[in-house]
């Protein structure tokens, strides 16, 4: 049965998603998605106006792919050592996945053409995620607004530092698969664990 509506646009999204990420905005023309997406160019321009909006909506897709991955602190078991050390490490896993490192040098090329798109691309990755972070901390150690934020700024930095940078500039082997729901049995969570627990200790 051919897919119609909602289904529609997603499976094209997705394709899209492929598309960009393969060949960058410029290289991917409009064709080459239809064809990803086994559609008609007339059917891709109902959908969507013109490739930057595409191009747009993909950056959304990817918003809630990645959040829909990461969760919140409060949704990994264990005390609160083990929950921040879970999230934090599911948190740098998704960061080295091929994926997000290709979308992000995507968003750092189009920065400039689309401000806003790589505005949102930041906001998924460091925004949303040091807010979510934030949250927890207040929480669960009553610290205030201000204290949160500097705790959840400085536990982010420490963890992502140096390995995310040096995944980002080709530097290190990228991750190729990355399970829908846990992380990866043979995930280093060691060093991880270490940095939260110091951090923890000194509040």
């Amino acid at each position: 049965m051919a897919r119609r509506g909602d289904e529609l646009r997603e499976h094209i999204l997705y394709a899209a998603k492929d598309v960009f990420l393969e060949m960058g905005f410029e290289r991917a023309s409009m064709d080459v998605i239809a064809g990803r997406a086994q559609t008609s160019k007339r059917t891709l321009y109902a959908h969507f106006e013109n490739k930057e909006k595409l191009y747009l909506a993909v950056v959304e897709l990817v918003r809630g792919l990645f959040f829909g991955k990461l969760k919140t602190p409060r949704d990994y078991p264990g005390d609160v050592v083990e929950a921040l050390t879970l999230f934090c490490g599911r948190f740098l896993e998704i960061l080295l996945w091929s994926r997000t490192i290709q979308m992000c040098r995507l968003s750092i090329a189009e920065a400039e053409r689309f401000p806003e798109g790589s505005a949102r691309y930041f906001d998924v990755i460091f925004s949303e995620s040091h807010e979510r972070l934030r949250a927890y901390m207040k929480e669960t150690f009553g610290l205030s607004a201000e204290a949160s934020s500097e705790v959840a700024h400085e536990l982010l930095g420490r963890i992502i530092h140096p390995r995310f940078p040096r995944a980002l500039f080709g530097m290190d082997e990228l991750s190729e698969q990355l399970d829908d729901e846990t992380i990866k049995a043979d995930f280093d969570l060691g060093p991880i664990r270490k940095t939260v627990t110091e951090l923890i200790e000194s509040l």
